[in-house]
């Protein structure tokens, strides 16, 4: 947790060699490690078949948003498909757009902005004519059950409130949800008194996860995690205007070095078809043209 300002200009940003380099050992290591418990903010959560050969999996990179629905999305293509094994890891889109830029062995990549696969398959690294919109997120400000902020009634404006303290959006560096964040308080008018209480999480579930524990007071959040433990139910919410701030599209692309391209086409096909869909619609995620 950080308050809210320009990077210090001694720490690496997203997308540079180094933290490109940095990121493809990392990637690397947790791969062949096994994966991050899943919940823990920008971890990893796997869907690896028991007794499966891990060295067949495929290898998903997804947005911090998405991490509650593509569980069950991963869950559900398994059930149907259970000779196949899929290992997602979750992080911020910017992050992986480096990650990816630099080598990161991943299949497939679902982003909250719909522009770093296409600037992947533009760069050669992704097959060409694979990007595929599957959402347009949506963001809630969001207080824990007790607070004394009247977030329903009030919406945004209950930023400006003096006992919202610490306000926790994701970091807008490198999160879309963080820049539709900041976007949708500029046009609420709210910006420049909440800017000084910022704090930004690494990706959208750390920005959540910093107001379910009591690290910030209220947040401006994705939906999709609002709507998922463990929030829901936990807090009372509003649904922030889309007209505040600009359309978060996201799409999903299948890598050059997929190592299964099959698989991926078809893991894509199922989380974007029937069944997929109707997950992505209960996390609250419009659908793309809507």
């Amino acid at each position: 947790m950080r308050a809210a300002g320009p990077a210090p200009a001694d720490l690496p940003l997203a997308g540079s060699p180094l933290t490109g380099l940095l990121a493809v050992v990392l990637v690397g290591m947790a791969l062949v490690g096994g994966c991050v418990t899943a919940g823990s903010p920008g971890g990893a959560s796997t869907g690896v078949t028991p007794g499966s050969d891990p060295g067949t999996a495929l290898t998903v990179a997804a947005a911090a948003d998405l991490r509650y629905a593509m569980d069950e999305i991963v869950s559900a293509y398994q059930e149907t498909h259970p000779d196949s094994t899929v290992s997602v890891t979750y992080g911020s889109s910017g992050n992986f757009y480096g990650q990816i830029s630099n080598g990161a062995p991943f299949d497939v990549y679902f982003s909250a902005d719909a522009d770093y696969p296409r600037r992947l398959e533009q760069a050669g690294l992704a097959d060409p004519g694979s990007t595929r919109p599957y959402a347009v997120g949506r963001l809630a400000v969001w207080a824990p059950r007790g607070s004394p902020l009247d977030v329903a009634s009030l919406g945004l404006q209950v930023l400006a409130d003096p006992r919202a303290r610490k306000v926790a959006i994701a970091n807008p560096e490198h999160a879309p949800y963080g820049r539709a964040a900041v976007a949708a308080m500029k046009s609420a008018g709210v910006y420049d008194a909440v800017a000084g209480k910022l704090v930004l999480g690494e990706n959208a579930s750390q920005a959540a996860q910093f107001v379910d524990t009591g690290a910030a007071d209220v947040g401006v959040l994705a939906l999709s995690l609002v709507l998922a433990p463990p929030l829901a139910g936990h807090g009372a919410y509003a649904l922030v205007p889309a007209d505040l701030h600009p359309p978060i599209e996201q799409a999903a692309v299948v890598l050059r070095r997929a190592g299964d391209g099959a698989m991926a086409i078809s893991f894509l096909d199922f989380a974007l078809g029937p069944q997929g869909r109707a997950i992505l619609d209960r996390y609250g995620f419009g659908r793309p043209g809507s």
